[in-house]
């Protein structure tokens, strides 16, 4: 089996949905609140495991209560635990408010992931023995560029989801092998609201780019080739918390089982497609039988 590992965040999402999110200064009355496991980190690790591989999570929980139903989430979907260490104070925690469109809004707080600041001799054994790394920016900076450089020393496929945006240093970008931002991120990062100019620019600092494009499906681009667009499946969005973690824990197993891109692609969309027709992050992450049988139809 493919064996991805993953560096990053683990939060307890607080999900509220509502009709239409508030605008600043306005209180609106929700519908549902629902507490979900999530985090970037944990959401990427537990939809690699869901889509087949074997995979390590990375990273801290608090020695609260969401601390106790983060980790029994990630082992419960089959995720190595043996790195996600406790840490004393609260876990992290995503505040989300999702409309009836299916969009989303996010305030994340850091908590414990805000400890994972390098990397332990043991983190580095594990990932010199994964297939492909999973990297985003929910910790801090210092450890991100620590891992992409211990996947680099070790010859390991890095991809990272540069997420919630920000400046990303020479010495990471020097050190990732595939990135994966959204639209919005991607114009983010090079100032370009054109997703292939966006892509274009990023080119010239690592070499190949997925950009997803939401229901207009992903754009993929690398040196020396011509650029692809994939659409996505039509299907009606509910919630969309997480589809882009799930497109990438999905991805990362196809590139890990040595598909060609442009199938690698398609397969991610299925599981993303199904992603978003549920409520919840790592709750809406579909299994690989799923994947499948949309790929097939």
């Amino acid at each position: 089996m493919t064996h991805i590992a993953v560096l990053g965040s683990t939060n307890m999402d607080l999900v509220a949905y509502v009709e239409q999110a508030p605008r600043r200064g306005e209180t609106v009355t929700g519908r549902e609140f629902r507490t979900v496991p999530g985090g970037k980190g944990a959401n990427q690790a537990i939809a690699a495991a869901r889509a087949g591989a074997t995979v390590s999570m990375i990273g801290a929980v608090g020695d609260d209560a969401f601390g106790t139903k983060l980790r029994s989430a990630l082992q419960d979907s089959g995720v190595d635990t043996g790195r996600l260490r406790t840490v004393a104070g609260p876990s992290g925690t995503a505040h989300i408010v999702v409309d009836d469109g299916g969009g989303n809004a996010i305030v994340v707080v850091p908590g414990a992931n805000g400890t994972v600041d390098r990397l332990a001799p043991a983190d580095d054994a594990v990932i010199a023995s994964a297939d492909v790394l999973l990297l985003q920016l929910e910790i801090p900076l210092t450890a991100v560029v620590a891992g992409a450089r211990a996947a680099r020393a070790h010859g390991i496929r890095t991809v990272l989801t540069p997420a919630p945006a920000r400046p990303l240093p020479p010495e990471l970008l020097a050190a990732v092998d595939l990135l994966v931002p959204n639209e919005h991120e991607a114009a983010d990062l090079t100032g370009l609201t054109d997703p292939r100019e966006a892509a274009g620019a990023l080119l010239a600092q690592v070499p190949e780019v997925v950009v997803t494009l939401g229901s207009a499906g992903c754009l993929h681009v690398a040196r020396n080739t011509e650029p692809q667009t994939l659409t996505a499946p039509r299907v009606t969005a509910v919630d969309s918390t997480g589809t882009g973690d799930t497109f990438v824990g999905a991805l990362a197993v196809a590139l890990g089982e040595h598909r060609p891109m442009r199938e690698a692609l398609t397969w991610a969309a299925a599981a993303a497609a199904l992603s978003v027709q549920r409520a919840g992050a790592s709750a809406s992450m579909p299994y690989r039988s799923e994947i499948e049988a949309l790929c097939t139809t």
